[in-house]
């Protein structure tokens, strides 16, 4: 029986055809894995290790200067019975109904007339896209002077017209509708955008031919365009509402004190976000306010899913 040869080195693959050795396909695509790897250094560092800090630093109670002492899943029970966390959770819910539905209402009805031979249509759409790209404290100035308890112009023209005024940012619900108007003003023009790109990939064919059947427009925007709309509605309602549940920047700079005082009045204003900046970094509980987080993000999950089941067209799984 002939010995096996046992072969002395590694020798590299030769391509039987030319007869020369295969180059090498790492070090051929190097550069090009060199050129893309900024992004993914910079979204693991900023990115993925704060999500799993987080999700880590949960399951610890740390006043962000001394040792970290595990405490398993106590702060995600104290969570459950909190009911500080479900107050403030309503308030986002209730803030994120008055501001949603309107605003994505009014973004689909700008679209459409967007999309119609209007003149000037450059200009509109520049102009409803503004109030997305301007600074949310100039904005908040403004409106925390729109409504100003004393001075404000929404009294000013309640009382012009007779009416009694209303203490926006002292009343439970005057400080909701200030929020939600807020966020209406800032994101119906971003929802509108994208409507129009949505209407304007539509075939036009299907409106000349209701047209031609004598379908009203009203009768042509709700057979024909909402229910071919639907995937373009179904992102725009999901990223609303992942939005509308992290509300945090209107209540802080268009309250007064808004983490000292709970969210004003009645605590009408502290959303969830509030109430997570207002654990981890003015009671020091940061890993509370990292269980508060999670909370968050398994109460998103859920309404993503029940807008999705929602909103899907009929008939399709």
């Amino acid at each position: 029986m002939a010995a096996t040869q046992v072969p002395t080195r590694l020798e590299l693959p030769v391509d039987a055809a030319s007869g020369l050795r295969r180059p090498n396909r790492f070090r051929e695509y190097l550069p090009i894995y060199l050129s893309i790897s900024p992004f993914y250094i910079i979204f693991a560092v900023f990115g993925l290790f704060p999500i799993g800090f987080s999700l880590y630093l949960a399951f610890h109670a740390w006043d962000g200067i001394g040792p970290m002492k595990y405490v398993g899943l106590e702060q995600f029970r104290y969570l459950l019975t909190d009911n500080a966390f479900w107050r403030s959770l309503l308030n986002t819910l209730e803030i994120w109904v008055i501001s949603t539905i309107p605003m994505l209402f009014i973004a689909m009805v700008i679209a459409v007339l967007l999309n119609s031979n209007v003149r000037f249509r450059g200009f509109y759409r520049v102009a409803y896209f503004i109030p997305n790209i301007t600074s949310l404290v100039a904005i908040a100035i403004i409106f925390g002077s729109v409504f100003a308890n004393s001075y404000g112009l929404f009294n000013a023209f309640l009382h012009a017209v007779g009416l009694s005024e209303v203490q926006w940012l002292s009343d439970p619900w005057g400080i909701r509708v200030a929020i939600a108007v807020m966020v209406i003003w800032r994101w119906t023009g971003y929802n509108a955008i994208i409507y129009l790109a949505g209407l304007q990939a539509l075939p036009g064919d299907l409106f000349e031919a209701a047209r031609i059947d004598g379908a009203s427009a009203i009768q042509t925007f709700f057979r024909i365009t909402v229910p071919m709309m639907r995937p373009i509605i179904l992102f725009t309602v999901i990223t609303s509402t992942i939005g509308g549940m992290q509300i945090f920047t209107e209540p802080q700079v268009l309250l007064p004190n808004p983490v000292a005082d709970g969210g004003g009045p009645g605590n009408a204003g502290q959303t969830v976000v509030l109430y997570l900046y207002q654990q981890a970094f003015d009671n020091n509980q940061f890993g509370y306010g990292a269980a508060i987080g999670w909370g968050l993000f398994i109460v998103l999950i859920i309404f993503s899913i029940i807008n999705w089941r929602l909103v899907q067209r009929p008939g399709r799984k």
